[in-house]
């Protein structure tokens, strides 16, 4: 039986991320901490290129087009739905979800989703490091594994 095994080799990727400029300190922070796991993998900080948006809804349309776009090897989503007093929160967390996950599959190019969605402030600001940590390894690991797929 041949086994894939999980390769977390950067080197020589290029990684687009999307952050959203809403929940500014939640955001850079799951940035700050994305970008150093890509560089401690090996990505080069020239290969990273880094867009923001004013929320997590117009995520997965600036997705879409860097999915297209053909420069990347993989893509992240960057962002928080804190949830409020209104139905609003439930939108924005599905329909984010939601999209990233068409572009990922409609577009073939693997996207690691950090958009956080928490109850409270307090829940995002524990997690924002960590979920920045993860999105860089599931990015390079799904590259990695796509190429030795084709």
């Amino acid at each position: 039986m041949k086994e894939i095994e999980k390769n977390l080799n950067g080197a020589g990727m290029r990684i687009g991320i999307v952050q959203s400029r809403f929940n500014p300190v939640i955001c850079e922070g799951l940035l700050a901490a994305c970008r150093a796991q890509l560089i401690q993998q090996g990505v080069s900080d020239a290969d990273i290129t880094l867009v923001s948006v004013p929320g997590a809804l117009e995520i997965p349309l600036v997705l879409q087009r860097m999915a297209q776009s053909g420069r990347f090897d993989a893509l992240i989503a960057l962002g928080a739905v804190i949830r409020g007093d209104t139905y609003h929160f439930e939108i924005v967390a599905n329909e984010s979800a939601r999209g990233v996950s068409e572009v990922q599959l409609h577009g073939g190019l693997p996207i690691a989703n950090a958009i956080l969605t928490t109850d409270v402030d307090e829940q995002a600001e524990e997690r924002m490091n960590t979920k920045g940590m993860e999105a860089a390894l599931v990015a390079i690991e799904m590259a990695n594994l796509l190429k030795e797929l084709a």
